[in-house]
């Protein structure tokens, strides 16, 4: 279990963007797409918001990728383009996770979720300055 740190501390925000895709790689044949997914968005939502708090940057508390980077960005903070690719993720944050709202995930794009989310994790460490 990781080291924990108050809530106010973006190491608590990446640890818990760690765990949620740890979550989001635990693919077995009786778990949906869906929720594996929804782990993707959650783990860089949280990632994101790590970041945030390490720049002093209040966030709504919403699953809107594209929300958060883009006040990242009015706040100066440079978001790389390869980072907007988050954005894709939102859709998982709500209507992935229950049944007839959107049709069921196919592994090409849980595996493209699944890249991003590192990808996002993967940043905001080096912007953070730290790893594993």
């Amino acid at each position: 279990m990781p080291q924990r740190y108050p809530p106010d501390n973006p190491r608590e925000w990446l640890n818990r963007a760690r765990s949620d895709l740890e979550l989001a790689r635990a693919w077995k044949p009786d778990i949906y797409l869906e929720d594996l997914c929804f782990h993707t968005q959650q783990a860089a939502e949280k990632a994101i918001k790590a970041l945030m708090i390490r720049h002093n940057v209040v966030f709504p508390y919403v699953h809107d990728i594209a929300t958060l980077l883009t006040i990242l960005e009015q706040k100066g903070i440079a978001v790389p383009e390869s980072i907007r690719e988050a954005e894709r993720l939102t859709r998982f944050a709500v209507l992935a996770r229950y049944p007839s709202i959107a049709p069921p995930v196919k592994e090409e794009e849980y595996s493209e979720a699944l890249r991003i989310a590192e990808m996002v994790i993967h940043w905001v460490e080096e912007q953070l300055g730290t790893d594993r």
